[in-house]
């Protein structure tokens, strides 16, 4: 069986046009801000116009390594150029990238840009071809991408069937549907929800993954992306398709199953730490005082320390070994329950027949749920027997998550407190304190309503922040086994052989970065689309 190409055979056709169409882009970029950074939208004239030597120099040194770099590779077009001496095919490829950003100088500012989103567009295009027709050939025609792109299939079909939709009834999503007016936020969209649809049809269902996590194959340690399977059956797929890492386990399995750990845990934690940051900084907001004052210092105690300081101490084994992170998770997940016991009852509070049925039902619910988070056989806190524990989390992943949670709460408290703050002076709590409502009644259902903008585009960033410190956390070996595929762990592993071996640690790298950078930009767009709301 033959070792597999990145673009395989129909690679060939392709390669030099998305290569041509990414020098392109990347060429047109510089020269677009080295002409100004932006056209005015009344005339020719450039904001911030730099010197025509400046202008000259950026676009000429890009387009001049470019063609050097290409012509080193063997591009067919571009093999010319390397004249068998490298010192003088540089030389050579500087000219000629002096003439091209001389042509380029003589282009409208206007134009420039123009030509950019269509270099990008067409780039784009490209990219999508090597996904798509990898889609219905083999892997040989189409190489590592191609065969990615199959196993992709129920990721792709979710994504297609979710934008499709939401873009018919935009109109009706609220601020959800504004958001596919903004390409920053519909890129930042697209990013979040291809890992959260990977992390549940790969994590979730199998359904992606090439081989087990954690299995171990015989003479498949450290090897090179797009490998066949030693020894495979016809049950096993037959390749590495990102490589073996330094245990023989496959590099793209451990990566969507690694997405699972993450989309779980970054999401939750962050929802629990924005319920305690709700809880708390709404009535420090709006009643001040001494409440203020003391959540304020505790909220200020906590964000003093530096946050690896706080994860080094919360998850090593003695501080574990005291029970301390059970306690933590004792107090932090009440959290959830209060809030919802008290949003219900000040909405309903006049209702008698929910404060005598619905609403005991909800308390028992609730407490049962909280009860089955924090119980835990054999640890300090064991209150529930078996049979009622609804939830067996492992003992590792309750550490991270309490970590988490308790790392990220008083951010959530200072930003809640100081949105309240601003918005408890104005007319329509005014109004509602008219009516006689009560203080929680317009806490939870005045105010927070209407900061809501704020805390879901900084809910969005909190995620990204969070997904950073699982990785800082297995990256340090801190929490998690050392045997789990989250991507922190994968990249600690990887590390240590980077320079011989890229796919190990690069392949988890960049899935961090993907869906961190996903959620900044979904958050951009969110901020975007709420201050127009």
């Amino acid at each position: 069986m033959q070792h597999l190409s990145w673009t395989g055979t129909l690679g060939a056709y392709l390669n030099p046009l998305f290569l041509t169409a990414l020098v392109c882009f990347l060429t047109l970029a510089v020269a677009a801000i080295a002409r100004g950074f932006s056209p005015r939208a009344d005339g020719p004239h450039l904001i911030n116009p730099t010197p025509p030597s400046v202008s000259l120099m950026g676009p000429s040194l890009v387009i001049g390594l470019a063609l050097w770099l290409l012509s080193l590779s063997g591009v067919a077009l571009l093999a010319p150029l390397a004249l068998g001496n490298i010192w003088l095919s540089l030389l050579l490829c500087l000219i000629l990238g002096a003439a091209a950003g001389f042509a380029l100088f003589q282009i409208s500012a206007e134009m420039i840009f123009k030509l950019v989103w269509l270099a990008f567009y067409v780039t784009l295009l490209l990219f999508g071809l090597y996904l798509v027709i990898g889609l219905f050939v083999k892997p040989e025609t189409m190489g590592i991408v191609g065969a990615i792109s199959q196993r992709l299939i129920p990721t792709w079909i979710a994504l297609a069937v979710t934008f499709a939709l939401s873009i018919l009834f935009k109109r009706k999503l609220g601020l959800y549907g504004k958001l596919f007016d903004s390409p920053i936020g519909m890129i930042g969209l697209g990013l979040v929800l291809f890992w959260i649809f990977t992390a549940i049809f790969g994590a979730g269902f199998d359904w992606i993954a090439t081989h087990d996590p954690l299995a171990q194959v015989s003479g498949m340690k450290n090897k090179h992306p797009g490998i066949p399977l030693r020894g495979a059956t016809e049950a096993d797929y037959p390749y590495y398709l990102l490589g073996g890492d330094t245990l023989a386990r496959d590099v793209f399995s451990r990566a969507i199953f690694g997405s699972g750990i993450v989309i779980v845990i970054a999401p939750a934690a962050t929802i629990f730490a924005f319920m305690v940051g709700i809880t708390l900084g709404l009535p420090a907001g709006y009643f001040g005082g001494r409440l203020d004052t003391v959540l304020s210092f505790l909220s200020n105690l906590v964000l003093a320390f530096p946050v690896i300081l706080l994860f080094f101490l919360l998850v090593t084994p003695e501080i574990v070994q005291t029970g301390l992170p059970n306690y933590l998770a004792v107090i932090l997940f009440v959290f959830p329950v209060v809030f919802i016991a008290v949003a219900q009852y000040s909405k309903n509070r006049l209702k008698p027949g929910f404060l005598t049925l619905q609403f005991p039902i909800l308390l028992i619910i609730g407490i049962w749920l909280y009860l089955s988070l924090v119980s835990e056989t054999g640890k300090p806190v064991d209150v529930l027997p078996p049979m009622l524990d609804l939830f067996d989390v492992p003992a590792e992943i309750l550490l991270v998550f309490v970590s988490v949670v308790f790392v990220n709460s008083p951010t959530a408290f200072r930003i809640v407190r100081g949105l309240t703050l601003d918005v408890k002076t104005r007319d329509y709590v005014a109004a509602a304190q008219t009516r006689g409502e009560g203080p929680w009644y317009i806490m939870l259902w005045e105010i927070l309503p209407n900061v809501r903008g704020p805390l879901i585009v900084d809910f969005c960033l909190r995620i990204g922040y969070a997904t950073i410190l699982l990785g800082t956390l297995g990256f340090f070996g801190l929490g998690l086994e050392s045997e789990s595929p989250d991507w922190g762990t994968t990249i600690n592993a990887g590390r240590k052989l980077l320079s011989v071996y890229l796919a190990p640690p690069l392949v988890p790298a960049f899935s961090l970065m993907s869906l961190v950078l996903g959620l900044n930009l979904l958050a951009d767009g969110l901020r975007e689309e709420s201050l127009r709301d």
